[in-house]
């Protein structure tokens, strides 16, 4: 049974190996540095937002950011966005991610939030389809620019 919840202290090591089997740049993710991911759940929770997990047994196997900001548009709107959405590679296709998703839509709901966004590697192309297979919709393309390196 998969369980959603916020992330707690003692999840923070976990939570960031999810990060890093899913990352393009996995040398970026140190998981023992407990403190500055602590740091970043304080601050998304001080904002009105969370850190979600998603355990299945004793094991977290999924996070997901949930960021909530009020939106120059819409009159000052509310507007949540998802960022670091991943599931452990050899529990995917089990509804974990989606389940995810629906947390992160009912927090959204929850502040208020009009929208809800996120962003995905253009060459991600299963992590696409899920989006879509949960009612996302692809209405714009992305851009970034690192500032570090």
């Amino acid at each position: 049974m998969v369980v959603v919840r916020p992330v707690e202290r003692a999840d923070i090591p976990a939570a960031a190996r999810v990060l890093q089997g899913g990352s393009f740049s996995p040398d970026d993710e140190h998981p023992d540095d407990v403190d500055a991911y602590w740091r970043a759940v304080i601050v998304t929770r001080s904002r009105r937002g969370d850190v979600l997990v998603a355990q299945l047994g004793e094991e977290v196997v999924g996070v997901c950011q949930v960021m909530v900001f009020p939106h120059f548009q819409r009159t000052g709107g509310w507007c949540c966005e998802l960022e670091s959405v991943h599931v452990r590679s050899d529990v995917r296709s089990q509804g974990i991610g989606t389940l995810l998703l629906r947390r992160a839509e009912e927090l959204a709901r929850s502040e208020g939030c009009y929208r809800i966004q996120l962003t995905s590697r253009n060459v991600r192309d299963d992590a696409h389809r899920f989006y879509r297979n949960n009612g996302f919709d692809q209405t714009s393309q992305g851009f970034k620019k690192s500032l570090v390196g």
